[in-house]
């Protein structure tokens, strides 16, 4: 199947291919993004030798997985080591036989269940790269693995041991909504962008989900099929996701559950106040941002503490809000008609579009120009008694701020008399406990646009249309 998308990744990929240096690659990510299917498929003519671990198999197990890998590569009866450093020492003698005008791609994959508790996996791996790879720039080593929590721990975070022998790092995240486009319409899977927003608060970007779109289907058919039924790929899938990704992962599903409850995010203290023990919330917090499950985002005019944290995954939102407590099978269209879902897609949407944020600034026309996005909560005070709430807001350095209402519907979106109301106070509280002197434009991210009335003549500075999440 040809690669789709991953144009960040595979510029990426292309800078590697072209340093004059040997390099070590560590890529990490979810579970089912697509790590080892972007090495193997754009790779491929590069690839010289690949080793997948095994899961919970002993060191015995593993040489023997070895051995066929040697195999595989082309090595004629080779021999069954005895140990990682044996390994490793009859792999640096095929790599020489090699060409060396041409970059050849060493892949380790499933880093983690290779280097199982004394198996001397990492040391043996280390020697081999310091005294071997390392002195020869034709070589790229890639090493990757579904188990997030050991990947960011003892590569990315770790302060010693192959951490300071990593030259390149590279977080795979799902599709963004252009990638989903480009990928379904790959499969002759042909849905409106409306459909595809629906498919995406379902499954995320993430590839092995989106597989369950069939030709034909609508995106309501391919969600019930898909979670709903009792078969489906996604009903069972949420803790096998957690379970596979993070060593004992009960507090980072703790975490998940309760963000879940709180769409709009809870910052640090109210996390501390459920999750109380000081540096395990910082692991499992940093452990949840690096595997992108949740998204830190600054509250505005706050100091960095009070960052806000959401929870970004959409199938764990989905799986949390609709799918882990719904008996019967399959019966999505009636959810997707429901009032429930009608708010819930709303917040759906203002995830969606924390992910995309470089395509709103460049449907505003605003690329150029140096900004931070962050939300922004105001409680009702005794000097300010109206509480209010922006869920995203673009703070540019253009003296302006854009304050984001964001908006999910079948069709236009109308601003009734009640809701102007709302958007005034809204503008005018704003405005006053910031005490902001910058330009303030109220914009609208909405599905179908806004009715033309007076009230949108009024209080829409701009109107942009969720076509613009989808630009590359």
């Amino acid at each position: 199947m040809p690669l789709y998308g991953r144009q960040r990744e595979t510029d990426y990929l292309n800078g590697l291919l072209a340093s004059e240096r040997a390099e070590f690659l560590a890529i990490y990510g979810r579970r089912r993004v697509g790590k080892t299917f972007l090495v193997r498929e754009y790779l491929k003519s590069h690839l010289a030798f690949e080793l997948t671990g095994m899961l919970d198999a002993p060191i015995a197990d593993q040489l023997v997985n070895f051995q066929s890998a040697m195999k595989a590569a082309g090595v004629l009866d080779p021999a069954l080591p005895e140990s990682w450093q044996q390994a490793f020492a009859q792999l640096a003698d095929f790599l020489l036989t090699l060409p060396e005008d041409s970059k050849q791609v060493v892949f380790l994959d499933e880093l983690p269940w290779l280097a199982g508790r004394k198996s001397k996996f990492l040391p043996a791996l280390d020697h081999f790269w310091n005294t071997f790879l390392s002195r020869r720039p034709q070589f790229i080593l890639i090493v990757c693995g579904s188990a997030a929590s050991w990947m960011i721990s003892k590569l990315i975070h770790h302060k010693g041991g192959l951490h300071n022998r990593i030259t390149a790092r590279l977080r795979l995240e799902p599709f963004m909504l252009a990638e989903t486009e480009a990928f379904l319409k790959s499969r002759q899977i042909s849905l409106t962008r409306y459909d595809i927003l629906c498919l995406t608060m379902a499954f995320g970007g993430v590839p092995f989900y989106l597989h369950e779109a069939k030709p034909g289907r609508s995106a309501a058919q391919i969600i019930d099929d898909a979670c709903f039924s009792q078969t489906g790929l996604l009903r069972e899938e949420f803790s096998r996701l957690y379970e596979s990704l993070f060593d004992h992962p009960e507090r980072h599903l703790g975490l998940v559950r309760l963000l879940a409850r709180h769409p709009q995010g809870l910052d640090r203290g109210k996390l501390t106040a459920v999750h109380s023990s000081g540096g395990g919330l910082t692991r499992v917090l940093g452990e949840l941002s690096e595997a992108a499950f949740i998204t830190p985002v600054r509250s505005f005019g706050k100091r960095t503490k009070e960052t806000i944290y959401r929870l970004s995954d959409e199938y764990s939102l989905f799986y949390l809000r609709w799918i882990e407590n719904h008996r019967g099978d399959g019966d999505f269209l009636s959810l997707q008609n429901s009032p429930a879902w009608r708010a819930w897609s709303g917040y759906a949407l203002e995830s969606l579009a924390h992910r995309h944020m470089p395509q709103i600034k460049r449907a505003l026309g605003i690329s150029g120009v140096q900004t931070t996005h962050s939300s922004w909560l105001h409680r009702a005070d005794a000097t300010w008694p109206q509480g209010s709430q922006i869920d995203l807001l673009i703070d540019r350095a253009d003296n302006t701020i854009n304050l984001l209402e964001i908006k999910f519907s079948q069709g236009p979106f109308t601003i009734t008399k009640p809701y102007a109301d709302e958007l005034r106070r809204k503008l005018e509280t704003f405005k006053a406990v910031t005490g902001t002197r910058k330009n303030v434009f109220l914009t609208f991210l909405t599905t179908h646009g806004l009715t033309a009335n007076a009230y949108a003549a009024e209080l829409a500075h701009q109107s942009l249309t969720t076509d613009c999440l989808f630009e590359p």
